[in-house]
């Protein structure tokens, strides 16, 4: 059963396209049946003839591998295009490292565990680039004695 005429003309009455027209299965005798448009708009209002939703784009499967990507997959050496120092600069990543000593000296020094002048002279050495991370600063200051 061709109902094609029918399909357009329901499209151009809820002005959207053809693939969004639906009809009801049960009941394609009567739309075979509607050859005008009022008879096209009657089939409307008892809903035999009906306008489908807008189809979205779904991005459950980027949320999906942007999940797996917080877990670390999907970062071996086959994804990679460009070098270390492209995906993460030597500056940015000098930025997070120095923050992150100077927060954690920042942290001893209110807590009473260093003094201001022990404070200085890590502080300076932190900035000389002496400490490569919280971890390596905390073995130093246990090697020294200054942390229990």
């Amino acid at each position: 059963m061709n109902l094609k005429f029918q399909r357009e003309m329901a499209a151009k009455i809820l002005k959207c396209g053809v693939h969004r027209i639906w009809i009801d299965p049960n009941a394609l005798d009567e739309v075979a049946g509607a050859a005008t448009k009022d008879d096209v708009r009657e089939l409307i209002e008892r809903g035999i003839i009906k306008r489908k939703p807008v189809r979205g784009i779904s991005r459950a499967r980027i949320n999906k591998k942007k999940a797996q990507r917080r877990k670390g997959r999907r970062r071996g050496h086959g994804r990679r295009k460009g070098r270390a120092t492209a995906r993460m600069p030597r500056k940015r990543a000098w930025i997070m490292r120095i923050r992150a000593l100077r927060k954690r000296l920042r942290q001893l020094k209110s807590q009473g565990v260093i003094d201001s002048r022990t404070y200085r002279m890590l502080y300076r050495k932190a900035k000389g680039g002496e400490f490569r991370s919280i971890s390596h600063l905390n073995q130093y200051l246990e090697t020294q004695g200054i942390l229990g």
